[in-house]
Formats: structure tokens, sequence, C-alpha cells
């Protein structure tokens, strides 16, 4: 089992907003031993992760127990995009699906022909788009218009909504929604 000791200690640290050196310092230990421990480059023996958590204080049980926060990412490669479409459309999702969003950003791509189907889409929020390469014919609340390259669309999504790819080469989009609607 891999336990990221340093990781867990730096949270809980910071926390209860205390400095390496100020946890240090209530502990009786140099400070450079607490970097070192966060910083996962030393792993303390019981006794001595012991006598650090009791300046915290929190019991063994409870350290292990816990789980910090993963650390916010701020970027993403393109293969680290999340795929959540199938079929002839592609969404790939920009960052990790977090409760409490209020964003959704997409990278989508309509194979020709693809369509999100007959029945038009409705649900709370709004959405825009920016239509990269391809052509993509939108429909919103009735209204039909064929998008090409550089060209967007902005709208309130609980007005019923379509969209599907024309042409014979895929459609490439940059979107955003709030809510996440996926």
């Amino acid at each position: 089992m891999d336990v990221d000791i340093g990781g867990r200690l730096r949270a809980l640290r910071e926390a209860r907003n205390l400095s390496q050196r100020a946890l240090a310092k209530r502990v009786g230990v140099p400070n450079s031993t607490i970097s070192l421990i966060e910083s996962n480059s030393i792993n303390p023996s019981v006794g001595a992760l012991k006598r650090i958590l009791d300046g915290l204080p929190i019991g063994l049980a409870e350290f292990f127990a816990f789980e910090p926060d993963a650390p916010r990412r701020f970027f993403f490669a393109a293969e680290e995009l999340i795929e959540i479409g199938k079929g002839p459309i592609s969404y790939r999702q920009v960052g990790e699906p977090r409760a409490g969003m209020a964003l959704q950003m997409l990278r989508e791509v309509y194979q020709p022909g693809a369509d999100t189907g007959r029945v038009p889409l409705t649900h709370q929020g709004e959405e825009a788009g920016i239509i990269l390469s391809g052509r993509l014919e939108v429909t919103v609340d009735g209204e039909r218009k064929v998008l090409g390259p550089g060209d967007a669309y902005a709208f309130e999504s609980d007005r019923p909504h379509r969209f599907r790819a024309v042409g014979h080469e895929p459609c490439h989009v940059v979107s955003a929604c709030t809510p996440p609607s996926f």
C-alpha cells in the first residue's frame, strides 16, 4: 500500500494554519525534519510520526484514515481530456469533474452526419461554442443556422436545441455550458 505520509502531514498542518517551523518547535524536532517528511524524502518511524501528530493533535488511526483533497490542477495535456461522449460525437471535458462545478468546457468532434438526435435537447443553464473547423447545423427554438469556422453560438439551454454535422469532414467545436449538463 502506497501512503503519501508527507502529503497527509502537509494537508493537516496547513488546515491548522501551522508553519513547518511552528509545528517543529511544538514537537521538539528540527524544522528540516518536517520539511523532509512532507516532501517524502524520509519516512519517519512510527514513534517519530506519533510525536509529530501529537503536536497537531491527531492520532495515528485518524491520520491514516484521513484523505487529503487531491491537489488542484490548472493545466491539461490534450490526451488528459476526459471522454464523456460516445459514438459519432466525441465530447472531451477539460478538467476532472468535481461536485459544485459551475462551468463545463468541452472539445467536441462531430463526425460527418453526426446528430444529437431528432428530439431537441433542453436543460437548465446556458451554453456557447465556437466552430474551429467543419460545418455544424445548430437549431435553437426552431431557428436553424449552418455555422462554419470562426462562427459561434450562445443561448439559454432551456430552449429546445439540436446539433448536426453537415458536410464531408468532421466538425470541431470548443464549447462551454453552465451549469455542467453531462
